[in-house]
């Protein structure tokens, strides 16, 4: 399973050709199978048979991802020259483990037991503790304590598959800090929308609390932009041994293009159709989760609007139809459309601003329209 090494890579400047350009149809049943062998090696070497039967789940829940952590690490990798598909994959497999972890905790922190329109992790040891009589409470706690369990497997998962990519130890020690980086960005943007949506903490949390629209959208870069689109981008123009400013650049218009992707899922979140988003589209608002659409409606926000959606109790379920009927009688969802056009407009720019690779744009273009317009 060990990627092969880079011979020889050369630095590429912003704008150059992209010449040899590595193909998804290469790298990506290379990942699969790096995700299947690691699953397996993990059961094999499982210390007890819980764990084992734990990582069965673990592998299922991998299953069916659209892989798009990797695919925005060979768009870069291809784009910028690099041809080893081994050591592509590993970096793509790596950030498709670290999104692993983060939607099992991320599921745990929002109390949800339903992933792509099928019981997760915690919800398969939910039902399993009903089906041996445990009460509703005790069931779902121990759903959602293997879940975090599993988490963390699949976080050690991701640290040690990026150390197998590259014997060059100045690219991995560059790709190391990406990933840590990450890491560190999407648990700071956790907390923040823990924190925001609980309001008994108030607005003296470092400045948070508060309802307006630029604390959301700072948080969502946070917690979603970072680890799903400037880092993956980032680690494959790394990883093909681009320049620092074609670094940089690429970075930049991820960080656009994810904060974009998180706004579109604020409005699926609430208003998407459940069995094509496979979540249930009242979590956020059960979890009082501040989003573009509740601090668009904020009245505390620099933008008032009508009455706070937010100012129903979190989980009162006759409530929540009220709650989305207000935010889209606040203009919430439009308005949340409208900035999600803007942040891919600016990332455009800035990919032509910086004379990217013309093979990069256009895929850039293509998945802008993808996030603008998907359904899932």
């Amino acid at each position: 399973m060990n990627a092969t090494a880079t011979a020889g890579v050369t630095r590429r400047a912003v704008g150059a050709p992209d010449v040899s350009r590595l193909d998804w149809d290469e790298v990506g049943p290379a990942v699969e199978l790096l995700l299947r062998d690691y699953v397996e090696s993990a059961q094999v070497n499982a210390a007890s048979v819980w764990a084992r039967e734990l990582w069965g789940h673990i592998g299922r829940g991998l299953d069916g991802g659209k892989r798009l952590r990797p695919q925005l690490v060979c768009l870069a990798y291809g784009a910028f020259g690099g041809t080893e598909a081994g050591e592509c994959a590993a970096v793509g497999t790596s950030f498709e483990l670290l999104h692993g972890a983060l939607v099992v905790h991320d599921d745990v922190i929002d109390r949800d037991f339903v992933r792509r329109g099928h019981p997760n992790v915690a919800g398969i040891y939910r039902e399993a503790g009903l089906a041996r009589g445990l009460p509703a409470g005790e069931a779902s706690h121990l759903g959602s304590s293997v879940a975090v369990i599993a988490g963390d497997l699949l976080l050690t998962a991701s640290l040690r598959m990026l150390e197998r990519t590259t014997a060059e130890p100045a690219i991995r020690s560059q790709l190391t800090e990406i990933l840590h980086g990450a890491i560190a960005d999407a648990a700071a943007g956790e907390l923040a929308d823990v924190l925001l949506a609980r309001p008994v903490f108030g607005g003296d949390l470092a400045g948070e609390g508060d309802g307006r629209i630029d604390d959301v959208l700072d948080m969502e870069r946070l917690k979603t932009a970072t680890y799903s689109f400037e880092a993956p981008l980032r680690a494959g123009a790394v990883l093909a041994g681009a320049d620092a400013g074609a670094i940089d650049a690429v970075g930049r218009v991820g960080s656009l293009v994810g904060t974009a992707y998180q706004v579109i899922d604020d409005v699926l979140g609430t208003f998407g159709d459940e069995r094509q988003t496979g979540k249930p589209a009242t979590s956020d608002l059960r979890e009082g989760k501040l989003t573009v659409l509740t601090a668009f409606a904020h009245p505390e926000s620099a933008s008032p609007r009508s009455a706070s959606p937010r100012s129903a109790s979190p989980g009162s379920g006759p409530d929540l139809d009220q709650m989305r009927d207000a935010l889209h009688e606040a203009g919430a969802d439009s308005y949340a459309l409208t900035l999600a056009h803007s942040l891919v407009t600016e990332a455009l720019d800035e990919a032509r601003r910086a004379d990217l690779p013309p093979a990069l744009r256009s895929e850039l273009t293509r998945i802008c329209n993808h996030v603008l317009h998907r359904e899932s």
